[in-house]
């Protein structure tokens, strides 16, 4: 009797032993590279998905011993590990041709792991020919350039002309681009220290819900990393019309199981195609080392250098075109232009495993800017012109930490993130000076040292719950800002606090449908000269957004993501630089619709549509005079790709931008158009050749528009009207790279 009640007793438990259920957590990388492959879906047998984060980590929970997971990610062949009592410590994935049935839409956690994947696809469909191009992988985003290629673009985002960055926040490796109160305008990213060739992924995200994002992030963020090595060496050559030349290489110096480090570096020159050269050049040289310390650690290093110069032709008036005084090409001041360097460095330690991670980062920047420009030629100085000088030379140092814990309770799993961090950022001379063909000073309209601290800590909690998932954060951020006027008595340092609470929700209806909703505050900060001017007055303006939409897949190659959405700017910040002075234009809102897809008709076949509506009104200005100047209010970008199995590939794309008003009461208009841009390209093991044109159609265009009140040399008095930068003709280029 005994006997047989022990026997009995050993069968339930193996029974039970048999059915336990339990978390399990695996690491995902590249079969090729060794790099963690982000944003895979894990899943056991069909149900309850999991995505791997940055380091390819995961958990999954309620798994059994004899059970199977399954795991797809968008360009790797899918794949089934058994399940014994664990998994293996690494599961690498080999890479495949593009095929949407393996996007995920159930995605869990404030990011759409969706569209995040999108992105890596459309870089891998159709890579980026330019820094600036990067920008262009952002749905809804629009770009301007207004010098040529040295100067940081006109960013163009959900109703707004974010004029070089006020409000979206831009990183790359997770340090910030934009520079607070910079000599030509607050926020300011230029972007064109990054080589496209070596950027892996881009994240981003439209409106001010993210706790990790702080200044800035009120119409959204974008996140560019960068690899971690490179899979070949590469030397590439490109000549393009109007003398452009651009030569590039690519060198991995050490490539160890632990270690790897690699340096990148490219040349550019180009005449544009402007009746007075551009000689515009720069170069760029960036470094990255990785070393696995142990298990548990891993330590990056990157340092990178940067140096552009041009000239410039600057934007023209419609009325000078008009009476045949210039060409759509030609100058009214042609001596305008400028240069900047950049000089960084940046240590990021990461340690923890699965269920708890730690991340610390470091930098620094040393960055240097002096641009000459002349909006309004011979209005305030008949004799000798309007030029300007904006010049500032700027230290930039920072610190960023996080925590992050996982725990599973029985049906639910929670996520929670601890950050906090420091930025100061100190010039020297930050300068405004009236002056005559870049050589003569005729007068100092402002010189002075900026000191801006901005210390932040946020909590960020993520609670899935069947086929629910909240996620709730707040932030709070602490500025000081204080300014050494050097031509006037100083004033004393003025300080502000903003607390941002944020919260999203989404539900999984199915397995190809989700639904999410998404509220929060937001805020960008003002220029310090003005906040310490204005003894704090104005100085850190919120905004409040809310998101409603849908993730959906309607047929296995189909994705489509839409959301309306509205948002509220507590005071719409205007810097005028040619003044080194804030304008405050008031309360703003803006709505809208946001509409993206990607279809797959064949497998060598990719389209891509996205559409952008915007309205957006000042608050407080009666109607009829209450349009926000340059905020585009349609937008749409697309295209097609094709690649072939024996190596061709090409791509056809457009970008549309209607009319939209110049000033408050739309009597001046600036035109809209469309574009549009060929790639084709052929790659072998060995080599790759492409060609690239812009503008294919030769259409005429607007690239940057203003409302501007200017005087020529002959005029007797001022004239109010549209100046702009002509958009690039047919522009083609040929490249040819080795690989070894």
């Amino acid at each position: 009797m005994k006997r047989s009640v022990l026997v009995c007793t050993l069968i339930l438990l193996a029974s039970f032993a048999a059915r336990a259920q339990y978390p399990i957590s695996g690491k995902l990388v590249d079969k090729l590279s060794g790099e963690p492959v982000e944003a895979a879906a894990v899943t056991k047998d069909g149900a309850s998905y999991v995505f791997s984060d940055k380091q390819g980590l995961f958990v999954l929970r309620n798994v059994g011993s004899g059970s199977t997971i399954q795991i797809s990610r968008v360009g790797y062949l899918p794949k089934t590990v058994a399940v014994i009592d664990s998994l293996p410590p690494i599961i690498a994935l080999e890479r495949s041709s593009i095929d949407l049935k393996e996007v995920v839409v159930t995605a869990i956690g404030e990011h759409n792991h969706a569209f995040t994947t999108i992105s890596k696809i459309d870089l891998g469909i159709r890579p980026a020919k330019s820094s600036q191009e990067l920008l262009r992988y952002v749905p809804g985003l629009f770009i301007a350039q207004h010098q040529g290629g040295g100067k940081a673009e006109q960013i163009f985002l959900r109703g707004f002309d974010i004029d070089h960055g006020t409000d979206i926040a831009i990183s790359v490796d997770g340090v910030p681009v934009n520079l607070v109160s910079h000599a030509h305008g607050q926020g300011y990213a230029d972007l064109h220290f990054l080589i496209p060739e070596i950027v892996k992924n881009i994240e981003y995200g439209t409106g001010p819900y993210y706790a990790n994002q702080g200044n800035f992030g009120t119409a959204g963020y974008a996140s560019f990393e960068t690899v971690d090595r490179l899979e070949k060496n590469k030397i590439q050559a490109e000549l393009g019309s109007f003398g452009t030349a651009r030569a590039l290489g690519l060198f991995q110096l050490v490539r160890k199981a632990k270690q790897s480090a690699y340096v990148a570096g490219e040349y550019q020159y180009s005449n544009g195609p402007f009746e007075s050269p551009q000689h515009f050049n720069r170069i760029n040289i960036t470094g990255k080392y990785n070393w696995q310390l142990n298990e548990n650690r891993k330590l990056y290093f990157s340092v990178s250098r940067f140096y552009s110069k041009w000239d410039a032709s600057g934007q023209v008036p419609q009325r000078a075109v008009d009476r045949g005084i210039i060409s759509r090409f030609g100058a009214i001041d042609n001596t305008e232009g400028g240069n900047t360097g950049r000089t960084s460095f940046s240590l990021q330690l990461r340690s923890g495993q699965h269920q708890h991670q730690f991340n610390h980062r470091v930098y620094f920047s040393r960055y240097t800017f002096d641009l000459f420009s002349n909006f309004t030629f011979f209005l305030k100085d008949t004799i000798n012109g309007d030029q300007i000088r904006q010049r500032e030379k700027r230290n930039l140092i920072g610190y960023q930490g996080s925590y992050q814990l996982r725990h599973f309770g029985a049906r639910e799993s929670y996520t929670t993130t601890f950050g906090w961090g420091i930025r100061a950022d100190q010039t020297f001379d930050s300068e405004l000076s009236h002056t005559l063909k870049k050589t003569t000073v005729l007068e100092r309209k402002a010189l002075g040292d900026i000191r801006e601290w901005n210390s932040f800590l946020y909590i960020n909690e993520q609670i899935s719950i069947g086929k629910f998932t909240l996620n709730p954060s707040v932030r709070m951020d602490y500025f000081r800002f204080n300014y050494q006027d050097k031509l006037d008595i100083a004033k004393p340092a003025q300080q502000q606090y903003l607390i941002s609470p944020k919260i999203s929700l989404s539900y999984n209806y199915r397995k190809n449908l989700q639904f999410f909703v998404k509220a929060g505050k937001g805020f960008h900060s003002n220029d310090t000269r003005v906040v310490v001017q204005n003894s704090g007055r104005q100085v850190l303006p919120a905004a409040y957004g809310s998101d409603w939409g849908l993730t959906w897949k309607p047929l296995k190659n189909l994705v489509v993501n839409t959301s309306a959405w509205y948002l509220y700017l507590q005071d719409e910040l205007v810097y005028v630089g040619d003044e080194a002075v804030v304008e405050a234009a008031g309360p703003t809102r803006r709505s809208g619709l946001d509409f993206s897809t990607r279809y797959q008709p064949h497998p060598r076949i990719m389209i891509d549509i996205d559409l952008n509506y915007a309205y957006a009104r000042q608050k407080d200005n009666p109607k009829g005079a209450d349009y926000i100047p340059l905020a585009p209010n349609f937008t749409s970008v697309g295209g097609i790709s094709y690649t072939h199995k024996n190596g061709w590939s090409g791509n056809l794309r457009y970008r549309y931008m209607n009319n939209r008003p110049a000033n408050e009461e739309n009597t001046i208009v600036a035109k809209g158009y469309w574009v549009n841009d060929l790639a084709i390209q052929f790659t072998r093991p060995k080599y790759e050749f492409g060609m690239s044109i812009e503008n294919i159609f030769n259409v005429r265009w607007n690239e940057a528009q203003f409302e501007t009140t200017s005087r020529l040399k002959d005029e007797p008095v001022e004239q109010t009207e549209l100046h702009f930068t002509p958009g690039s003709p047919f522009f083609a280029k040929i490249r040819l790279a080795i690989h070894f």
